[in-house]
């Protein structure tokens, strides 16, 4: 009985025994096999260091008549990034004291918090402040707290000050661009962060060896050269600031452009921001760039655009003639003349000269193949010159963010003969100022289109390289039709006698626009837009050498093309002839 007892014992603990060692060797398995690749990179998360490798932004110039100048550099500042899974491990109990003790030195300059460093479970890396000045992260580095680092990084400074500060727009705390050039060719200017992983020692110092070493260099971003010249940019701005002050205006635009190339010689656009100081902005809309982002109703400059498409389609010349009358109705509404008293048989040239609304409906009719009624050929003609060969409506594909605009096309349920009547002297459509100077210079630069640009070439090395000129998108208009559009614009200008002194020596042609402004839904007479454009050549046979345009606008308030907008251009013109030594 003894005996049978002891053999069940014995029994029994062998099968525990057995039990154990199955259970030894499922472990063994399963720790060496199946769990193998999770303890090997435990071990090397314990054992490497990572880190990044910033990439530097690319810096930011102007042109200078022909040289270079830098508007926005970068200054060497420290990025401050922590090891989540260190500061976890090896501070223990001690990890608030050392967390309290790192806020303080990082006091002013964080840009992240505890809370989020350590959501992600799996995370080696975390960026805790930026833009901290050298003996900041001199004591940082002092500290030697483990899983804490201070690596080498760069703030924007812009040596210009606020010049051009809605072009170049700025780079945010996340050192992502925003707005302007920083926003449009934020990728081009960034560059490619590289990554450093090396073995480390028990005190966190780098080892120079080791089969998991691991460093793919940073590409650093484009040094991008604007074809801005600071010296326009800053005339422009200047001019724009003192008329504004004169009439009181609120906000006020312009923009300057090469028509034999695109490329954007000045772009303002007030009020603006100092870039240095983004976060002190209230309200952002200081921050969009006012000639490509807002749309609007251009008004009397599209009358360029619609005679432009008559006498390009052989169906109008300044001479040809009609009966004007001041007032039309068309589909039940009223349509009338701003200026009147030229009533009778007149000339296209004098519709023109004078901005006389019905006239410029004319040309619209004439599209048409009528003298008398606007046809459904004629709307498409005029949509065919607007948006596909002149660009008016759609994007231009400029480096900058761009409203698109509208035009409704005249397979539209809204496509009345009311609205395009209304569309050749410039409502009942929404433009940008780039779209408009863009079509304008086509039409005065021998009808080649071409794609508006603000890029003039990079700095590599140390050295301007040039990018290649852009040959034309496409050809907009017959030759002959920009030259009679010149001679017309240059015989517009020369009603207003007060520019006859600007203008002495060289060729210069004009168009006003004064625009009612939608509210609620409707044309209120309380508040209008005043916009002119206008080009620069050394004589009638030159092609212009630049095209300007200018807006100005205040809430409820009365604004007009010729008395408000026109000197804006008018000093900008003179300044241009005598920059670019045009009188010969």
């Amino acid at each position: 009985m003894k005996v049978k007892q002891m053999r069940k014992r014995t029994d029994l603990i062998r099968i525990v025994l057995a039990l154990c060692f199955l259970m030894i060797i499922l472990r063994v398995y399963f720790l060496q096999l199946i769990e193998h690749q999770k303890y090997v990179d435990l071990a090397l998360s314990q054992q490497m260091m990572q880190n990044t490798i910033f990439a530097k932004r690319g810096e930011i110039y102007m042109m200078d008549g022909t040289q270079t100048t830098p508007v926005v550099m970068n200054e060497k500042v420290y990025t401050i990034s922590v090891d989540p899974f260190l500061l976890r491990t090896e501070q223990g109990q001690n990890r608030s004291q050392v967390l309290a003790k790192i806020d303080g030195l990082i006091q002013g300059y964080g840009v992240n918090t505890w809370e989020k460093v350590f959501a992600n479970e799996a995370s080696r890396y975390a960026v805790i402040a930026r833009n901290v000045p050298y003996e900041k992260a001199k004591q940082i580095k002092e500290a030697e707290i483990a899983g804490v680092y201070a690596q080498g990084s760069t703030k924007r400074v812009y040596p210009e000050g606020d010049l051009a500060a809605q072009v170049l727009g700025f780079v945010n705390a996340d050192g992502k661009g925003q707005y302007g050039v920083e926003g449009g060719l934020d990728k081009e200017l960034t560059g490619v962060n590289g990554i450093l992983k090396t073995v480390k020692d028990v005190n966190n110092i780098p080892l120079t060896i080791g089969k998991n070493n691991v460093k793919v260099p940073a590409q650093d971003g484009k040094n991008i050269v604007l074809s801005i010249d600071r010296n326009i940019q800053k005339k422009a701005e200047d001019v724009v600031k003192s008329v504004s002050d004169k009439f009181q205006i609120s906000h006020a635009s312009a923009v300057v452009m090469n028509p034999r190339n695109g490329q954007i010689l000045a772009m303002v656009g007030t009020p603006s921001y100092d870039p240095a100081e983004y976060a002190k902005v209230t309200d952002a809309r200081v921050f969009q760039t006012d000639v490509t982002m807002d749309a609007f109703n251009p008004a009397s400059v599209c009358k360029t655009f619609a005679l432009a498409a008559a006498v390009d389609s052989g169906v109008m010349t300044p001479e040809t003639t009609y009966l004007n009358t001041d007032l039309v109705t068309i589909d039940g509404w009223p349509i009338q003349n701003a200026i009147k008293g030229h009533t009778g048989v007149i000339s296209m040239q004098e519709v023109f000269t004078y901005s006389l609304n019905i006239g410029s409906i004319q040309a619209l009719r004439l599209l048409g193949g009528s003298e008398t009624e606007i046809t459904y050929q004629g709307k498409e003609k005029l949509y065919d010159y607007y948006y596909n060969r002149l660009g008016l409506g759609k994007y231009t594909g400029i480096e900058l963010a761009e409203a698109r605009g509208t035009i409704v096309p005249p397979t539209d349920i809204d496509a009345t003969n009311a609205r395009y009547a209304n569309m050749t002297f410039g409502q009942s459509l929404d433009l940008t100022m780039i779209q408009v100077v863009t079509a304008f210079s086509a039409v005065v630069n021998g009808g080649d289109y071409y794609t508006p640009t603000l890029v003039a070439g990079e700095m590599k090395n140390g050295e301007f390289v040039r990018s290649e000129l852009r040959s034309r998108d496409h050809q907009a208009l017959e030759s002959s039709t920009s030259e009679t559009m010149r001679r017309m614009l240059h015989t517009a200008r020369l009603v207003f006698p007060n520019v006859r002194g600007y203008d002495e020596g060289v060729y210069v042609g004009g168009k006003t626009g004064t625009a009612q402004v939608v509210k609620n839904g409707k044309y209120t007479f309380d508040e209008t837009i005043g916009t002119y454009v206008g080009y620069g050549a050394r004589s009638e046979t030159d092609y212009p050498e630049y095209v300007i345009m200018t807006k100005v606008r205040a809430d409820n308030r009365r604004l007009d093309g010729g008395m408000n907008a026109k000197p804006i251009f008018d000093e900008i013109s003179q300044f241009m002839v005598n920059y670019l030594k045009m009188r010969r």
